[in-house]
């Protein structure tokens, strides 16, 4: 059951992200202020009542699943879990509350867009260390392959 729960979590966790992303650049790119508005307000709730629980429900089931486990693979996805959970916990979700009290308030002004660069690049960041996470967790399952055999040069 923790390896069916950990899949879950980790597939849906990122793809949270993503979907909170891709939207907020579609949305700032080609929608209006009210859209933006009503996009932060979506991602706060539920979005964020969806994300975290997902994100702690990886993270931890992970935990439990490596505890008897040794090895490169594993150190570093033990590394980057505290750096996930951080940048999660510490930025995206303030992040998000306090855009969405902007957009709330109509306030689209320099601090909003440098709290959105700085969430959109939290989100990137948090994106990429959980695709490591995702694809290391499928070369100690044997599901993906390490390319251990150089490419060859023919003349």
């Amino acid at each position: 059951m923790p390896k069916l729960a950990h899949m879950i979590a980790g597939l849906l966790a990122p793809l949270c992200i993503a979907t909170f992303f891709i939207a907020t650049i579609l949305t700032e790119l080609f929608g209006s202020h009210a859209a933006v508005a009503q996009l932060k307000s979506l991602i706060v709730t539920p979005g964020l009542w969806i994300m975290v629980p997902l994100m702690a429900a990886a993270g931890g089931s992970g935990m439990f699943l490596a505890k008897s486990r040794k090895g490169r693979l594993v150190d570093s996805k033990r590394k980057r879990m505290p750096l996930i959970a951080a940048n999660g916990l510490l930025v995206l979700v303030p992040c998000a509350i306090m855009l969405n009290r902007w957009a709330s308030d109509g306030t689209f002004d320099a601090a909003f867009y440098v709290v959105q660069a700085i969430e959109l690049i939290a989100g990137a960041t948090n994106l990429t260390l959980m695709s490591l996470n995702a694809r290391d967790g499928l070369r100690m399952a044997g599901r993906l392959r390490t390319s251990s055999t150089p490419a060859t040069k023919t003349h």
